[in-house]
């Protein structure tokens, strides 16, 4: 496997901060009690890759700074849909958010030009982008708002459509589709040009629509489609890859 194939499969979402911690000076004063309690709020379903390391990430900095600093982590919107999160992120309530390049598009509207429709082919090319000039040009404009990264663009993966009427084979497939598709400006525009009808919908309101039929598919990476119970109100997965999501 190769360097960035392997970085590929252990990156799993942008990670916005409200606040940046000097761990340095939080370690040579450990002690039993937290001295700060800060909130990591991710959309993922607590099975999902992310809210695992998440897990083990949060413990081993609990144990290093002697219990001061302790971070819970809330997972599969807890604390509200992913809009309502980056809201929380952008006045303080929440502390961390790992959010989807695409909702992050809402508010620093460069980071949408990731997901432009089959512009990257592969991981190589992905992570080629993304930890060069390109990555480092989306991170400075999300610098001059109110949040920030705190590391690069990790992998929310390719997106693929999964649906409860028909098989997504061809282009054609799609047309007069109602696909759900996050509240995101790029993929909006997308389907909009394969003659599909795209509905934004937060992730914590997805079930009910495909359910009661408002939509007939959405389009998400593996790793949610594979830790979420939408499968259960869908019938097929086309391995499409329209787009890439960090």
């Amino acid at each position: 496997m190769s360097t960035s194939k392997s970085r590929g499969l252990t990156r799993r979402a942008v990670l916005a901060a409200g606040a940046a911690i000097p761990l340095v000076g939080i370690l040579r004063h450990p002690a039993s009690a937290a001295e700060f309690e800060y909130k990591l709020a991710t959309g993922q379903d607590p099975t999902h890759p992310v809210n695992t390391r998440a897990a083990e990430a949060l413990n081993r900095i609990r144990e290093a700074t002697g219990g001061r600093l302790d971070i819970k982590l809330f997972p599969a919107n807890q604390l509200g849909s992913d809009t309502d999160l980056l809201t929380q992120v952008r006045n303080g309530s929440v502390e961390f958010f790992n959010l989807s390049t695409s909702i992050l598009a809402t508010f620093v509207p460069i980071a949408g030009m990731l997901n432009t429709g089959f512009a990257f082919k592969d991981y190589d090319t992905v992570w080629k982008a993304m930890d060069s000039d390109l990555g480092a040009y989306v991170r400075a404009q999300i610098a001059k708002t109110p949040i920030m990264t705190v590391s690069r663009a990790w992998d929310n993966g390719f997106r693929h459509i999964t649906s409860s009427t028909r098989d997504i084979k061809t282009p054609e497939d799609l047309k007069g589709f109602k696909i759900r598709v996050p509240p995101a400006p790029m993929l909006t525009s997308l389907f909009k040009a394969l003659d599909a009808g795209p509905a934004p919908i937060n992730l914590n309101e997805l079930y009910s629509a495909l359910q009661t039929k408002v939509v007939e598919g959405r389009e998400n990476p593996l790793a949610i489609i594979a830790t979420t119970r939408l499968k259960e109100v869908q019938k097929t997965c086309s391995l499409t890859g329209h787009a890439w999501d960090g």
